[in-house]
């Protein structure tokens, strides 16, 4: 686009900003923020196309004035964790859910690899899952007790020991994505092709049930999350093949903040799933419902969250730019 019709498309609109700017006191801090966002979405335009020009100053002046005038009241600081994840998050998120969605494809797939492999290949199981940990859950099926595995740490120390484990493969996942997503890939199957052989080796021993209704209470949020671990991954590689009408380094630049954002995103689920597998998963004699209830809790947080919040959040937030703009 020629740098005269950019000013003629988006002038108003900047026109308008530095109106609401004059008189910040009185108009919405979200409306002013959303505004804000479409800002730097220009500048960031200018900066690729027309670098140097009056036009890219002028933006990164408006920009500066404008972040100043947001943030420089300290009592907003006690609104930043909630507006990040419910309302910056989400609305950032929304142009994603096509990556979420190859993510979980690509998951599920390899986990029907995973229990295809095991079904087809005797020791393929203690291949991937280890001797120690066959031999031990062997034993417990034995005694009586399948699940006892999640009863032998001290909960604390389980607790600390799996959240930290779980926020470590899903930074592994994000940063591997600047192997072009072929890093994030090959954790997606290491990952998918584990719970395959892992699940079908409990069905093997007519345990799957039993396993599932156990396992899948902290594992519900934990896959979920290393899935979105994974999102973040692909959104990194795809920004350095596909630049689009910015340059590759800028490109790559976006998409890694894009990505990081969706792991800091993750953090508090992790969290949760790591209290359910320290304290509550070991509780292995809970009546079905309960076990169902929490499953199923956990997966319709996880929908809301990642799919039907973006979508509401991000219909608001056209709603009011298309409120300010008459």
């Amino acid at each position: 686009m020629r740098e005269a019709a950019f000013i003629k498309q988006n002038k108003n609109n900047w026109i308008k900003f530095e109106s609401l700017l004059q008189n910040y006191s009185e108009i919405d801090a979200e409306v002013l923020s959303d505004l804000y966002i479409k800002l730097t979405d220009d500048l960031s335009y200018a900066q690729t196309f027309y670098n140097g020009s009056e036009t890219h100053k002028y933006l990164n002046e408006l920009s500066v004035a404008a972040h100043q005038k947001i943030y420089k009241n300290k009592r907003e600081s006690r609104n930043k964790f909630y507006r990040f994840y419910f309302v910056e998050f989400p609305l950032m998120f929304y142009q994603y859910q096509k990556q979420l969605l190859f993510s979980f494809v690509v998951f599920a797939f390899f986990v029907a690899v995973g229990a295809f492999s095991a079904a087809n290949d005797s020791d393929f199981v203690r291949l991937i899952l280890g001797d120690a940990y066959v031999n031990q859950t062997i034993a417990n099926i034995e005694s009586g007790d399948p699940m006892a595995i999640y009863k032998e740490s001290n909960q604390v120390d389980m607790f600390l020991g799996i959240t930290i484990n779980n926020i470590r493969v899903s930074l592994t996942a994000f940063t591997f994505g600047v192997l072009l997503g072929l890093g994030t890939l090959y954790i997606v199957i290491q990952n998918a092709v584990m719970l395959g052989s892992f699940q079908f080796f409990f069905y093997e021993k007519g345990l799957l049930w039993e396993s599932a209704r156990t396992i899948w209470i902290h594992g519900t949020i934990e896959i979920s999350v290393i899935i979105l671990g994974a999102c973040a991954g692909f959104v990194v590689g795809q920004s350095i093949l596909m630049p689009r009408t910015y340059t590759r380094l800028q490109s790559f630049i976006n998409g890694a903040k894009d990505g990081l954002k969706i792991v800091i995103s993750t953090v508090p689920f992790f969290i949760v799933a790591g209290f359910l597998e320290g304290f509550v998963t070991r509780l292995t004699e809970m009546p079905d419902w309960l076990a169902i209830l929490i499953i199923l809790s956990s997966l319709g947080l996880i929908i809301y969250y990642y799919v039907i919040l973006p979508i509401q959040v991000n219909k608001a937030h056209e709603t009011k730019f298309t409120i300010q703009k008459k």
